[in-house]
């Protein structure tokens, strides 16, 4: 017998990790489940929702066919809004009739499921997303419903639900060129404010990302400011109508605020000035009197104003109204736009330390290159009614009041 050891196996031993095995998706079986669970309570939600949560359904894996079944009382087959094989019933959000207090249990019932199960707010969004998009495979009573639905869903503050990835989604090209968004976006709008002011609208429409792109929702021939009045004053909005026309008017004066300080920055010659001025006021009809408030205040906004030094800083504003004052002239046309003029040029003067003496000289100087009218300023003297500084001006102008009072006693 050989005394040799036996040879052995070398290497190293490889340990193999155990695979996850994953349970196949079944969503067919959670929907029948739910479905069940619906029709075992005769589609009473209080009911229902209890069940819901003592069931131990996996909504985790299967949330957005869990609202599936709360909108259209079963599965729908992938990218349609067509009922798939499976259980139904019939107490859906689809199934209701469309008014708020048909519509409004449903709301509270998933409000409800959704405190217990917050994480399910993502599929919400999924399957309101995914139906916002195919309204067109919808009749007229199932769009008003889903906006009978969404309007109550912020109206209740529902639990996370962001507004812009509910409403962002509706301006599909298509489903805009139908009219389809006006008309939902209309009945919408119409619930809200059931409940919610106009200030409340304006702060959803603002957190989507659409205060300033409401005409989005029309068709491009209807896309107007006009076409906006006439649709929202028929359907009795006047209050969304007045605050668009007020945002627009803001806008209008923004833009030509805008272009006339580049103008003045620019010098731009005052005659050409003044066309573009006059070309603005026509195409966005801006009233008289808030052109010359405007032509006031981009002026001043212009001058290089000195720290401490007074005179420095009257000098610079004479120098402005001097080299401006032809442009303010073929704007103050008559009596009313010149007081206006005045109170600009007073409030400008009362709220703005380093000018606050040169009041009687800015007038004076107005006075003097026409812009002002000698009634007007003996009007403003003797009734002037914005009170801002008024006791100071007053007294300020008198000797030049005095003046123009004794010239034309001699004349």
């Amino acid at each position: 017998m050989s005394s040799k050891e036996k040879p052995t196996l070398g290497g190293t031993r490889i340990k193999t990790r155990k695979r996850n095995i994953t349970a196949p998706l079944d969503p067919s079986a959670f929907a029948d489940a739910v479905v069940q669970i619906y029709l075992d309570n005769a589609g009473d939600l209080e009911l229902v929702a209890k069940s819901i949560e003592s069931s131990d359904l996996n909504f985790s894996r299967y949330g957005d066919t869990f609202f599936e079944v709360v909108f259209t009382g079963g599965r729908t087959q992938p990218g349609t809004i067509k009922p798939d094989e499976g259980e139904r019933h019939p107490f859906s959000v689809l199934d209701c009739e469309p008014k708020r207090e048909a519509i409004l249990p449903s709301v509270l019932y998933i409000q409800k499921i959704l405190r217990r199960r917050p994480f399910l707010i993502k599929n919400l969004e999924n399957v309101m997303r995914r139906f916002l998009q195919s309204l067109e495979l919808f009749e007229d009573d199932g769009r008003k419903k889903l906006a009978i639905f969404t309007a109550l869903t912020f109206s209740q503050k529902l639990s996370g639900l962001p507004p812009e990835t509910v409403v962002q989604p509706l301006l599909k090209d298509n489903l805009v060129a139908k009219g389809l968004v006006l008309s939902f976006i209309t009945d919408f709008f119409k619930q809200y404010l059931i409940e919610n002011s106009l200030d409340d609208l304006i702060l959803l429409l603002k957190r989507a990302k659409m205060e300033d792109n409401l005409l989005d929702f029309f068709p491009t021939a209807k896309r107007s400011s006009e076409g906006f009045s006439e649709h929202f004053t028929k359907e009795g909005l006047l209050a969304l109508v007045e605050y668009n026309e007020k945002k627009m008017f803001e806008v209008k004066l923004k833009e030509m605020k805008s272009a006339l300080t580049t103008q003045i920055a620019e010098e731009t010659d005052v005659s050409e000035v003044i066309e573009t001025v006059k070309q603005q006021v026509k195409d966005a009809k801006l009233p008289d009197i808030e052109v010359v408030r405007i032509l006031w205040d981009v002026l001043m906004d212009a001058v290089q104003w000195s720290g401490k030094n007074q005179q420095q800083n009257a000098n610079a504003a004479l120098r402005q109204v001097k080299t401006w004052a032809q442009l303010l002239n073929a704007f103050c046309t008559n009596g009313k736009l010149e007081l206006e003029l005045m109170y600009k040029v007073q409030i400008q003067c009362y709220e703005d330390a380093k000018l606050m003496k040169l009041f009687p000289e800015i007038i004076r100087s107005l006075y003097d290159l026409d812009v002002l009218a000698e009634d007007t300023i003996l009007h403003w003297f003797r009734k002037g009614a914005n009170p801002k500084g008024r006791q100071t001006f007053v007294k300020a102008l008198e000797p030049f009041v005095n003046w123009l009072e004794e010239a034309e006693e001699e004349d």
